[in-house]
């Protein structure tokens, strides 16, 4: 889907706002100053930019004034300023759209999903193939040889990470920190949800057909040898 970067002071919201997008297959960053947004922006440019107006550092238009002095990059303003005549010098400053709050991730996620069509910057539906399975992360359905998968959120994530970079081993480490978004963690959490995934694909850590465990290293994702016909005696 988008990486989005989510611009807000208030960790508990922010934490609620990354969470939610993450559930809905984006990628996020966050940043909790006007600062922060612009040194992220100008490393690493988003596909679109979530913005608060209530910052500690500057108010939010003018670091809304400032970003557009550096990118073009799309931006919905979250704000609890509802008056008209503030919204509208918003949108003439530069923002391409709003929302007043509380809003619901539903909402946010639409509105999201909109402006990155306008903009040209949502790309096609991921669907992703190996062997019989087959990933749809868009709609978040997975099947295998035609059978729906009956997945959790963090299994169709770890299944979809895995299934994007077939055939490659993928450290622990990098499961933590990409599905998991942890830093720091224990290896048992990614045990346990290979061992379930490994269940609802009709497969055990001694007899792989699709996960494939390198010790020491991670584990692999990659679509069963064909069989070889052998010839009757």
């Amino acid at each position: 889907m988008a990486t989005v970067l989510v611009v807000e002071d208030d960790p508990n919201l922010r934490a609620a706002l990354i969470r939610e997008l993450d559930a809905r297959s984006h990628t996020v960053r966050s940043a909790g100053t006007a600062m922060d947004m612009l040194r992220e922006v100008a490393r690493n440019p988003p596909d679109l930019v979530v913005l608060d107006l209530g910052l500690p550092d500057l108010d939010g238009a003018e670091a809304l004034k400032m970003l557009r002095g550096v990118s073009d990059v799309p931006v919905i303003i979250a704000t609890a300023r509802d008056a008209e005549t503030e919204i509208v010098r918003l949108l003439n400053a530069g923002a391409d759209d709003y929302l007043v709050k509380p809003f619901t991730a539903e909402h946010l996620n639409a509105r999201l999903l909109a402006l990155l069509r306008r903009a040209g910057r949502a790309g096609p539906t991921m669907r992703l193939v190996v062997g019989g399975l087959q990933i749809d992360v868009d709609r978040r359905e997975a099947s295998l040889d035609g059978r729906p998968l009956e997945l959790t959120r963090r299994e169709f994530d770890l299944l979809a990470y895995l299934a994007a970079r077939p055939g490659r081993v993928v450290s622990r480490r990098e499961l933590l920190a990409e599905v998991w978004h942890q830093a720091y963690g224990d290896d048992q959490t990614i045990d346990v949800h290979l061992s379930w995934l490994r269940r609802k694909l009709g497969e055990t850590a001694a007899s792989p057909r699709y996960l494939h465990t390198v010790r020491g290293v991670g584990v692999r994702l990659a679509a069963p040898e064909p069989e070889t016909a052998t010839d009757s005696p």
